[in-house]
């Protein structure tokens, strides 16, 4: 009987320099800057910093709501994709099409982030890259110059900060450091964290009931945070299990309102409903919708799930 081997599963091959050759190559989608008949949205790339090769893609609906014959603004969302700290970008054909789908359907502008990924780099590298992305929209409003869309279409008092899986992490964690820091005229009024990615030490009931899930199974799960966490560190560290004691948590209850979106297949589901009991004990507003069917990603091949995922963040941000 052969043993399961976690790195075969996640596709990647570890080398003698810490770096990581990945066998698949995912596709990629490229930005459409000009609008089309029957388009829904138009995007556009732009680098933050060529050192660390980050950059963006903005999304703006073709449509533009408008009141009394002046464009209406629209809320602007930060987003941060999937892919377990080890994969994707912004150009991925899943995080492209949800981006596209939460421009048109809010209608909303929607900026989405690359980061650095593990293990080539560490968090808090992410957790920097995601900063850098806030600062940057910042940035743009208070530049005369700054980029057109942000500035012809967004409302930088309607912010909102919106992950799915590492994402969400990243999310979260980016919430809690720009909560202190003077990002006038942008106002973040709330965060949304779709099948957030935490873990921990002690095992979950849904870790050991999922353990050999087809798609994510524990090893692959131990494996991605071991790749991704700061080298001596455990999963009990606050970037993986936020939900354990210490001084993190002053920062957790300067954050605004969230929603948390998760399904009972999931293996780290039992991690979210964690997460969001330390939400509210910090005293932060908390809706949570947790789906009693349903897995981890499945709003990446369900597109009944994608769409009813996006109709409960609109409403969240839009109510």
């Amino acid at each position: 009987m052969s043993k399961f081997d976690p790195y075969t599963h996640l596709g990647i091959t570890i080398n003698p320099d810490g770096t990581v050759t990945r066998a698949v190559k995912t596709p990629t989608v490229d930005a459409n800057p000009d609008p089309s008949p029957g388009t829904a949205t138009v995007s556009k790339d732009i680098t933050l910093d060529s050192n660390k090769e980050t950059w963006v893609r903005i999304f703006r609906p073709t449509r533009l709501p408008s009141n009394d014959n002046t464009v209406a603004r629209l809320p602007i969302v930060i987003y941060f994709h999937n892919g377990g700290f080890l994969f994707l970008s912004p150009a991925a054909p899943g995080c492209h099409k949800k981006c596209t789908q939460i421009a048109s359907d809010f209608p909303s502008i929607v900026v989405s982030a690359s980061y650095r990924l593990a293990p080539e780099n560490r968090l808090p590298a992410m957790y920097q890259d995601a900063r850098d992305a806030v600062l940057w929209v910042k940035e743009q409003m208070n530049d005369p110059n700054g980029e057109q869309w942000l500035k012809d279409y967004g409302d930088a008092s309607r912010v909102y900060i919106y992950g799915c899986d590492s994402g969400a992490n990243i999310a979260f964690n980016v919430s809690m450091q720009v909560a202190d820091l003077d990002l006038d005229p942008l106002r973040i009024r709330g965060l949304v964290m779709n099948q957030p990615m935490f873990g921990g030490e002690k095992r979950t009931a849904s870790e050991l009931r999922y353990a050999t899930d087809q798609t994510l199974p524990l090893p692959v799960l131990d494996v991605m945070w071991n790749l991704t966490l700061p080298k001596g560190t455990d999963r009990d560290h606050r970037y993986c299990n936020p939900m354990m004691k210490g001084p993190h948590l002053d920062n957790v209850r300067k954050l605004r309102k969230c929603l948390v979106v998760g399904y009972n297949g999931d293996i780290m589901v039992d991690r979210q409903q964690e997460f969001v009991t330390m939400l509210v004990k910090c005293g932060v507003q908390v809706e949570a919708r947790f789906d009693q069917v349903g897995f981890h990603n499945i709003d990446m091949v369900d597109v009944a799930r994608a769409s009813s995922i996006i109709n409960i963040a609109k409403d969240f941000i839009l109510g």
